[in-house]
Parts: C-alpha cells; structure tokens; sequence
C-alpha cells in the first residue's frame, strides 16, 4: 500500500476536469499538499494508507474556489457605505481608510476574512489592500492561501504614507523577496488600482516592473459608465482602450468587473489573452450594470470570479457569486447565457486561470495542489442529487460546507476552524469596529 497524508473519501467527487468527470462514491489522495490519486473510493482505499481520512460520504468533494477580487481586510469597514453608488462609495471608504488602517488593523480584519472565506469553502483569493505584508503573514498562518503583493493608488494621504517613487522601490524589494516558488500554487502580484487613481506614466512604470519579475498585475477597469466617461474625459479613450494603447493588456492582466466594455474592447482583451475577475454581487449592489459576460465568454476570454470587498458586497461568500453568476445574465432572456456548469467553472478552474495558475489549482487532478472543500448534502434543499453542477450552483450556500482544505492540510473539520482562534478574531474586529 502507498503511504500517503490524507485520504477524503465516500462522497462524489465534481473534479471539474476538462470532461466534468464526476467519481460517485470517489475519493482523493493526498501527499505532501499533492494530489496523488483520484477514483473510485474503493479502489484508493485499497490501495492507500492515510495518516488522516475524512469520510465524505453522503457529500460532494469539490475545488476549493478561488476569488479573484477582493479587498479582505474591508471587513473592518462592513456596512459603513451601503445604498451608494460606486463614486460615492469611493468617497467614503478612501478617507476612512487613511484614518484607521494599520497593519494591526489589517492583520485583525483580515483574520475574520479568512474565517469567514473558509466557512464558505474558498481556500485562496487575489487580495488589493494595503500592508499585505500583515495580510500574508495572517494567511501563513492559517495555513490559508492568499496571492497578494504591493499595491499602488496615487491618493492624498495613503494609508502607508509612502510616496510614489518610494512605493516603485519598495515594491521592486518586495517582488524581489517575495517571489512565489514554482509549483507552490502562488505567483508574484502587483495591484495598480485603477486608470483613474493612476497617470497613464504611473501605469507604465508598475506594468513595466511587474513584467520584470513575471508579476500578474490586477487592476480596476471599467467598472461603471461614471468612471468611464471620467477617463475618456481625461485621457480621450475608455479605460479598457487606453490600457490597450499603453501596450497593458495580455496574458499577465487581470481586470477587475470589466462592466462597461465596447464591442472593440470585449475584442481586444480577447485578442491579448487579458483576463478578467468578474463580480456581480458588488456590481449590482453599487448600480454599476451587469458585466458582458456572455460576450466575454463568446469572444474566448477567460473569466474568473469575485466577491470584491466586504463593503461593496457585503460578504465574501462566494458561492453567493456563483449563483448570482449564473442567474443574472438570464435576465436578457437566454436561460443559457450563463450556465450551472459555466458558474461554477468561474470561481474553480477559470479562476486559477485568470491567475495563471490553472496547472495547479482550480480542479481535483493528480499533480495539482490539494485545495477542495466538501459540501455536506444531507439537506432539504440539496435532496434529491440529480445534477452536482445545478445543486452548487442554484442550491448550495455557505452554510452547507463542512469542510475546507488547502494544500493538504484540513482548515475547518465538521464546521469547526482549526487554524483559527475565530471567538478571537471577532473579539477583536468587534473591539476595533466600536473604536473606529
């Protein structure tokens, strides 16, 4: 028999592979954060060893999902900007933002993002906020993954009070520092917060750096018509047309929302293999329109999903997304311009996509990382099981996770965190709320 780390075993498993395999009664083995063997449950039992099982029966083992947006540490800021439209949101998070963050601060919030991400079966997220060095060394710790990195937003008063020449330099010594192991499941990022908060100079300096260390780089882009007709009133061409002009889209770009597109720009991120993290909770709730998706899809390009921040959304439950994914571009009147299938696809493997790290996350495969979660179906609104990809992507919730494991190592077993002091982390994030 093999010796290997963990054995999940007993439900079926939805590897979201090429084919959308489904094993009933699968199992998957785990060695060294590794996928080693998936199949029948019987067969990998037989065949294996575990140090540690999780007997899964009676459940579905799926991807862990991937948020490709996000702002983690906005927790601390929950429900101070809602009913607003994304300028006015904008207006009110970027002053409070220089008044309270920390790196303190953002250690404690992000402590109760990564409770909650785990709760809901998300192992890893692409996190723009600021002192991410205090964010990481949270999600080290936790054993949770987290693709991270320096962020650059040319506003009065930055919450870290560095100057823009001097985040260029400190940035290229955190690129230099930082720089993902190969097959590790991360990569090196550079968030450039948006076109409108940065010169189109700035724009190219941070792009031109992040391509030297082989850097994704996550940018706001056409997130509302407001914010477009701002950048064509300065610039003269749309957000997504600029960046193009400037040589700055391509296979290492990820655009956040990607709401108002032209034709001739759904048309050009298509032809540079630009990605783009879709997030249709936050984009409905700040009035911002529903995204292109389905041309986007049409057209070829790759489309992630999101939760953005715990303010514009108000949660970092992705499986929310998900469900809002697949049903709000029905609206138009195709019940098939966004399927189960195609939602659920969004926040797993084209998720690690759009971060370039499908090779390794984003499906249940021998030689990728072992990040999944396994959905307990013993509920009334998951009975019966006729289609895993309707009952994830129309059914399923938050609450119907029981356990989340990132590479390897078991987070939250039967509901219960293991690597967080959760009654901590919110003593904590409830102490600073009340101060702020």
């Amino acid at each position: 028999m093999t010796e290997v780390d963990l054995l999940i075993h007993g439900g079926d498993v939805l590897t979201v592979d090429a084919a959308g395999t489904v094993v009933p009664a699968g199992a998957v083995a785990v060695r060294d954060g590794e996928i080693v063997a998936v199949g029948p449950a019987a067969e990998l039992r037989a065949a294996h060893r575990a140090a540690e099982e999780i007997d899964a029966t009676g459940c579905l083992v799926l991807p862990g999902l991937i948020n490709t947006h996000t702002h983690l540490a906005m927790t601390l800021l929950r429900g101070c900007a809602d009913d607003v439209t994304l300028q006015a949101f904008l207006g009110i998070v970027i002053p409070r933002e220089a008044e309270l963050l920390s790196p303190g601060h953002v250690a404690a919030a992000i402590r109760v993002a990564i409770a909650e991400s785990v709760r809901s079966g998300v192992t890893g997220a692409l996190d723009m906020y600021w002192f991410h060095e205090a964010a990481q060394a949270v999600a080290a710790e936790a054993g949770w993954r987290l693709h991270t990195g320096p962020t650059f937003m040319d506003v009065p008063g930055p919450p870290d009070g560095r100057a823009y020449g001097e985040r260029l330099e400190w940035a290229r010594r955190d690129l230099a520092a930082r720089a993902g192991a190969p097959g590790s499941g991360t990569r090196p990022v550079v968030f450039a917060h948006s076109v409108y908060t940065l010169s189109p100079d700035q724009l190219l300096d941070i792009f031109a750096l992040a391509r030297e260390y082989g850097a994704l780089v996550h940018i706001h882009a056409a997130e509302n018509a407001a914010e477009v007709e701002t950048v064509v009133g300065a610039h003269g061409k749309r957000p997504v047309e600029l960046l193009d002009s400037l040589g700055l889209l391509g296979p290492d770009i990820l655009l956040a929302h990607a709401v108002d597109l032209s034709d001739a720009e759904i048309a050009a991120i298509a032809r540079t293999g630009t990605a783009v993290a879709h997030c249709p909770v936050s984009n409905l709730k700040l009035g911002c329109g529903i995204a292109r998706v389905p041309d986007l899809l049409s057209a070829g390009v790759t489309v992630g999903l999101g939760t953005d921040g715990a303010v514009s959304s108000n949660t970092l439950d992705l499986l929310g997304a998900i469900r809002v994914a697949a049903l709000v571009h029905k609206a138009g009147g195709d019940p098939t311009a966004v399927t189960a299938e195609q939602a659920v696809r969004m926040a797993t493997i084209e998720s690690a996509r759009a971060l370039g790290l499908d090779g390794l996350l984003g499906s249940l495969e021998p030689g990728k990382r072992a990040d999944l979660l396994v959905l307990d179906l013993a509920r009334p609104h998951l009975t019966p099981r006729h289609d895993p990809w309707s009952m994830v992507a129309y059914a399923a919730a938050a609450a119907d996770v029981r356990d989340t494991v990132v590479d390897g190592r078991i987070l939250m077993r039967n509901r219960e965190l293991l690597t967080l002091d959760e009654a901590s982390a919110l003593a904590s994030l409830h102490e600073l709320a009340d101060t702020a």
